[in-house]
């Protein structure tokens, strides 16, 4: 998880920061980064681990007890100017070893951003939230069809905006495209060069209401 709150650590007269401060930089883990401009360039994060007993909030020593954590820290050296520096501060219960074992940690972490998304497609898209069936295992059913259907688009949306001039044949099928040909003109997505995935993704999207022709 990752910690916004500077808790006390140790014997309670320092913080997490105040301990990690000493811990040498064992290695460095490259990124991308996106701008808002959707340009994306690389930066390189100084990496930090060590294990650290951390203590409960003040207010709840007597509910919850210390913990031994691993704090695993991530941050950029020398950020450009007009950028707010990239820092992860991640606690996990797991051992760390090692700069791989760190960056292993880091990379599972990315991945909530991709899991955020899933669910907003899963609540927004499918409207998952709005299901009214009288059983749990109607429901239950109801849900892994929309998982299935969230996970689809999240890997279509993904997968376009990294290769959008992949063939359309790289996540759809020969009836899909011809659905799609039909149901779908071409007027309206001039953003994206015809034939490819990027073009055919748009298509799909204006079935749900997108209008704008700058592309996904």
């Amino acid at each position: 998880m990752r910690t916004v709150v500077d808790r006390l650590a140790g014997n309670g007269d320092h913080t997490i920061s105040a301990e990690m401060r000493d811990v040498e930089t064992v290695g460095r883990h490259l990124i991308e980064v996106r701008a808002d401009t959707d340009e994306v360039t690389k930066v390189h994060l100084d990496i930090r681990f060590k294990r650290i007993r951390v203590l409960p909030p003040i207010g709840k020593k007597k509910r919850y007890p210390a913990l031994d954590l691993t704090v695993i820290h991530a941050v950029e050296p020398n950020p450009p100017a007009g950028r707010k520096r990239i820092e992860w501060r991640l606690l996990t219960d797991l051992e760390v070893h090692s700069c791989e074992e760190a960056v292993e940690k880091i990379k599972w972490y990315a991945m909530r951003w991709k899991i955020e998304v899933f669910h907003k497609i899963l609540k927004s898209g499918c409207r998952a939230e709005d299901a009214r069936l009288r059983t749990a295992d109607r429901l239950a059913n109801l849900v892994a069809v929309f998982c299935i259907m969230s996970w689809r688009v999240l890997w279509l949306t993904m997968l376009a905006r990294t290769a959008p001039e992949t063939p359309p044949t790289a996540a759809l099928t020969e009836q899909e495209i011809e659905i799609l040909d039909q149901m779908v003109s071409n007027a309206g997505n001039r953003q994206a060069t015809p034939g490819s995935l990027n073009f055919y993704l748009t298509k799909l999207a204006r079935l749900g209401g997108y209008t704008s022709v700058s592309g996904l």
